[in-house]
């Protein structure tokens, strides 16, 4: 049984975390956020140690150690701008983390984190949950086996937010690293995972509430969109009453893999532990994208360009 501590136990990913330490047989100790409203513990750990406040669970982490049952594990679930700096916090407390994607929003951040991996002695690995879905396993596998075959790949992601979203961390790209980052940072790395590195790298459509693109990887030229406005929703997702519309084609043909993600985390965490976990070098060329993407100048419509992202833009909900 591992000891583990958990920082942004109140955000939205949080429970799957401590769901899958749980289920890994292992044991929360000490939780932290700023929020309190975080009564999702008595589901999973109702005798952790929380703190509203990062001196006091410091000093709550640092006391565990010297009385010999310090943590193995810091898990971090903390909005995106803040994943580097608890990542180092975990690693200099003598733990190896586990970080929610994206482990950091720019390049060089993971560099300096890797550097700080070497001289602690210590590991941080991040969550790629999607590169364990068999049917993306499946794909890839299928992909290297025509290494001389390029692919056409259609993704398209709309999943609607409120306004609410535009008041939060979320909605500022300085914190959330924008859409690209924040919805489809995902999906990026298994395109990256499946087709190989990217060779070429095209924005054709960038605002606070879309993103598209073109893509040139190793096997595959991909178009993608990502919106989290309702407005965007084809025909068919409204027809239907739902607010989130997925879809990737490959050559024409639908790319399913809809279902069979209720356990990734938990295997994430089984792998990490028994020392098979996606360190946080893997994802290099992902943040390496992402951040390409978030600087890059629209080019318009022109080239190849995704159907959705011929979509008016709208203007920002609070006028910025």
């Amino acid at each position: 049984m591992k000891n583990f501590a958990i920082i942004g136990v109140g955000g939205y990913v949080a429970p799957r975390h401590l769901k899958a330490i749980r289920e890994t047989g292992n044991m929360l100790l000490s939780a932290y956020d700023r929020c309190d409203s975080v009564g999702i513990l008595d589901s999973y750990f109702p005798q952790a140690a929380f703190f509203t406040e990062q001196e006091l669970f410091d000093r709550h982490n640092t006391l565990l150690r010297k009385r010999g049952c310090g943590l193995d594990y810091v898990s971090v679930c903390t909005p995106n701008y803040l994943h580097d700096a608890h990542t180092r916090y975990g690693l200099r407390l003598g733990a190896d983390v586990v970080c929610e994607k994206p482990a950091v929003l720019n390049p060089w951040n993971l560099d300096a984190l890797q550097q700080m991996e070497q001289e602690t002695g210590h590991k941080a690995y991040t969550i790629l949950q999607l590169r364990l879905h068999p049917s993306v396993q499946a794909l890839r596998e299928q992909v290297w086996k025509q290494p001389d075959k390029i692919y056409d790949v259609d993704l398209c992601y709309i999943t609607s937010r409120g306004n609410w979203y535009y008041a939060s961390w979320k909605g500022d790209e300085h914190k959330s690293g924008g859409i690209a980052t924040n919805i489809g940072v995902h999906f990026y790395d298994m395109l990256i995972w499946i087709f190989g590195a990217v060779r070429n790298s095209v924005v054709h459509v960038a605002s606070h509430d879309r993103v598209a693109g073109y893509l040139e990887l190793e096997h595959a030229r991909v178009r993608y969109f990502l919106s989290i406005n309702a407005d965007h929703l084809p025909l068919e997702a409204v027809s239907q009453g739902v607010r989130t519309y997925r879809t990737i084609t490959v050559d024409g043909e639908q790319f399913e893999f809809s279902t069979g993600f209720t356990d990734l985390h938990t295997q994430s965490y089984s792998n990490i532990l028994s020392g098979k976990g996606f360190r946080i070098g893997e994802a290099a060329l992902c943040i390496q994208l992402v951040h390409d993407i978030r600087v890059a100048t629209p080019v318009g419509l022109q080239g190849d360009y995704h159907p959705f992202a011929k979509y008016p833009l709208s203007k920002h909900p609070f006028g910025w």
